[in-house]
């Protein structure tokens, strides 16, 4: 087995998921804007810090994935937080795209860029300590729309990533997240989802993308957020392990699960609920962020002397979801939170 292999298995081992923790500077400007916290590179080094330093994380985090700046950051103690990372039995991961851009006419669809120079940034996070990347592709669902263009776009950007990624020694992480906002029912997701699903996954044969060296993170089949019809949880699990044996080859390890706005306790019991109905050939995790880190955001609100009281939040949330990766999940385990 090659070590892209081993790393891609050990990324989804049993029990454990993957920490988000790779939000641009913006993006967790957001999250420190709602607990008036100022957003500096010291508050965000200090926040990064509490995240990756409880103790006993390894036990339920299998990866981080870390953004540019933190890669290169230090922990209190002096440690690069790769090391740190490391040194609990976690592997530090990282986000190579730019972002999401307007796609040219496209209206209301976007495309994820990056890939110049894409190479060469990958040759260098190895060389800091990175073990896996993130590329997150963005599908909407909405009048008219996804077109066609846009997802066979996406997929291709998405392949494209990938193959640079296995040719440099890091292990992809393929996200394709549909998105959860508007008004499109269940039943819209699930054909959206499993359109993309179809294209990404030829896109990533025709690349010559390792199926057994990468980890996919796709979002649910879930109902919009704006939909009068929400539909439970057994059917979000049923629908999803259904589009998901369809389109994914038995030869991907794992599938870590993006959140995508879902509050933490349901996407921990839509994980739970795929599980108990027997999951798939790959492993079936997650890899959070909101949905792991709220609760710790809102305990810590900017004070050393909360870390603790933070870090106690977070590891719960990280056990919960350990135990909906084996299907152990109950939701009175809920109350039991430090």
């Amino acid at each position: 087995m090659s070590e892209l292999a081993k790393t891609a298995r050990a990324m989804v081992a049993k029990g454990k998921g993957i920490l988000a923790a790779d939000e641009s500077t913006g993006t967790i400007g957001k999250r420190f804007q709602g607990i008036n916290v100022e957003n500096t590179e010291e508050n965000r080094r200090a926040y990064r810090d509490l995240l990756f330093s409880a103790k006993g994380l390894g036990d339920h985090i299998s990866g981080v994935i870390l953004y540019d700046e933190t890669l290169r950051q230090k922990s209190a103690g002096g440690k690069a937080f790769p090391e740190l990372l490391a040194s609990l039995g976690v592997l530090p991961g990282i986000k190579v795209d730019a972002g999401t851009k307007a796609m040219a006419l496209c209206p209301g669809e976007t495309i994820t860029e990056g890939l110049d120079g894409l190479a060469k940034r990958c040759a260098e996070y190895v060389k800091l300590g990175a073990k896996f990347a993130k590329w997150r592709a963005v599908i909407t669902i909405g009048k008219d729309i996804p077109s066609t263009a846009c997802i066979v776009a996406n997929a291709h950007a998405l392949a494209r990533y990938g193959a640079i990624c296995q040719a440099e020694g890091l292990v992809p992480i393929i996200e394709p997240e549909v998105l959860m906002d508007g008004e499109h029912s269940i039943e819209q997701c699930e054909v959206v989802t499993e359109a993309t699903l179809y294209e990404v996954f030829a896109a990533l044969a025709a690349q010559r993308v390792a199926p057994e060296e990468m980890v996919l993170k796709p979002s649910m089949v879930i109902s919009a957020k704006g939909n009068a019809r929400q539909a439970g949880v057994d059917e979000v699990a049923e629908r999803t392990l259904r589009i998901l044996k369809r389109t994914v080859p038995a030869a991907v390890p794992g599938i870590a699960f993006l959140s995508g706005g879902q509050s933490d306790e349901l996407a921990t019991a839509h994980l739970d609920a795929m599980n108990k109905l027997g999951g798939g050939p790959w492993t079936l995790s997650f890899s959070y962020g909101r949905a792991l880190q709220q609760p710790a955001l809102k305990a810590w609100r900017g004070a050393a002397a909360n870390a603790a009281a933070a870090q106690a939040f977070l590891l719960h949330r990280a056990r919960m979801n350990g135990l909906a990766a084996t299907g152990q999940y109950r939701a009175d385990l809920e109350k039991k939170v430090a």
